[in-house]
């Protein structure tokens, strides 16, 4: 069973409301209410980091249009760059996470960032049904 369908299944499981005394219900409200802003709180991460893997594909995209040799601002930090000069445009180094970088083709680099994209796009969609669902559950 995938983790989806058990987000689903557990989204739909609502219990007899008419048989609760109103505390119960209130915990039941609140318990929803804590899982769906756990949920949107997901729908956050998964779009940013989603948008990061876009501007890293188009990021890849522009330095493959430039000639090596080409003078150009090199970032340390998201507000500190550097002059630097384009050595070889063919090869990238991909952060795949946790501190890890791995050297690839520029077309590798390309592939892997549209691939994660595509993953939390599937990811997002189905995260926004499992909201929705939830939504009208609570």
């Amino acid at each position: 069973m995938s983790s989806s369908s058990s987000w689903k299944e557990k989204a739909m499981a609502v219990p007899n409301l008419q048989s609760l005394t109103l505390d119960q219900l209130k915990m039941v409200k609140e318990q929803a209410d804590v899982e769906l802003s756990l949920l949107q709180d997901s729908l956050t991460n998964i779009r940013t980091a989603a948008s990061r893997l876009e501007s890293a594909a188009n990021a890849l995209r522009d330095l493959s249009l430039h000639p090596p040799g080409k003078k150009l601002l090199v970032p340390l930090t998201a507000s500190l760059y550097v002059p630097g000069t384009l050595d070889d445009a063919d090869r990238v180094l991909v952060d795949v996470g946790t501190g890890y970088f791995i050297e690839k083709t520029m077309a590798e680099g390309k592939d892997y960032c549209d691939r994660k994209i595509n993953m939390l796009r599937v990811n997002y969609d189905e995260l926004v049904e499992v909201c929705s669902l939830q939504t009208l559950s609570a």
